[in-house]
């Protein structure tokens, strides 16, 4: 796990309101707290081949999160009739199933139920994001090797 991945996990937990979050894979361990006032402390484990054993704690303040008022705008009705593909899962995004294959899709692309859009990475595991629906991807939200949250935007499809 490197640390982007450390800081989207740290950044997500704060803003979902969760007191505490433990996570352990193979040789890594981390805790991430937070409290009331916004602020997240994160203990970082890992087991060395050596059995050393390095913990670090991370102390973030992260500002309450401004709810804003959301204005209508044209774009968005625009997309209103599209169905949009979102993550089932939080990981990182990749277009394509290994850095030498093409793409799964691309803009203008038709695609059909079952269809695979992307490919999902959590915890060293790829999971096949599937299609839902039937028609031609109209834009692709993401970019290849992004992290994606849950239910974050991945694709915009025009079911005609």
């Amino acid at each position: 796990m490197d640390l982007k991945e450390i800081q989207n996990l740290i950044k997500f937990v704060a803003n979902t309101g969760v007191a505490e979050v433990k996570l352990e894979t193979g040789d890594v361990k981390i805790t991430i707290r937070t409290t009331l006032e916004g602020t997240t402390e994160t203990t970082y484990v890992q087991q060395l081949p050596a059995q050393n054993v390095l913990q670090q704690a991370v102390p973030q303040q992260i500002a309450p999160a401004a709810v804003a008022p959301v204005a209508a705008t044209p774009a968005a009705e625009d997309n209103s009739k599209y169905i949009t593909v979102k993550s089932p899962i939080i990981g990182t995004f990749y277009r394509k199933p290994a850095p030498d294959k093409p793409m799964f899709v691309e803009v203008g692309s038709s695609i059909g139920k079952g269809d695979v859009l992307c490919v999902i990475e959590a915890m060293k595991l790829f999971n096949e994001i599937e299609s839902e629906v039937s028609g031609r991807i109209v834009k692709i939200l993401v970019d290849d090797s992004s992290p994606v949250e849950f239910d974050q935007p991945l694709f915009l499809v025009d079911p005609s």
